[in-house]
């Protein structure tokens, strides 16, 4: 651990941590298939590496360093609004594969709904600022989804059950 505790490999906090960096990976992939959000996306890997910092100290005293920036659930939340303003109304569900860089973002959106699962048991004081970021990055990865499939010109194709 950052604190210097030795922990197991099948510890929860490793496991999230290990979420983490996968989604990271998955983040770097869906910016080399989206560089027109470049710049979100890899801010997005900076609150990662804040929250895999945060999960992995196990000392008694809170360290701020270890914190997300001050607004950032909130500009997440800005930014779908924003994008999705451009989109059409969604209706039904949606299948992934109209565009490659959309693909990686579902890609990364689903990483991060695994992620999101994994947080979820943690001890309350180490999710209560990882969770809400991560929900809605994914809600965020899924709007910029949606977004690349509409700039290549690509259909949405719906499951209406």
């Amino acid at each position: 651990m950052l604190s210097g505790e030795r922990v197991s490999k099948a510890d929860r906090h490793i496991a999230a941590v290990g979420d983490l960096d996968e989604l990271s990976v998955a983040l770097g992939f869906a910016r080399l298939a989206r560089p027109k959000r470049d710049a979100v996306l890899k801010s997005a890997q900076k609150a990662l590496y804040q929250l895999s910092a945060m999960i992995s100290y196990q000392g008694h005293k809170h360290n701020e360093r270890f914190r997300l920036e001050i607004g950032a659930v909130e500009r997440l939340e800005s930014l779908i609004d924003e994008i999705q303003a451009g989109l059409p109304p969604l209706k039904d569900f949606i299948y992934p594969g109209q565009s490659e860089p959309g693909c990686w973002l579902h890609q990364a959106r689903v990483v991060a709904r695994r992620t999101e699962r994994t947080l979820s048991l943690l001890p309350d004081e180490k999710k209560r600022q990882a969770l809400p970021y991560i929900n809605r990055l994914s809600d965020l990865l899924f709007v910029l989804a949606r977004e690349a499939d509409h700039d290549a010109g690509a259909s949405e194709e719906s499951y209406a059950g």
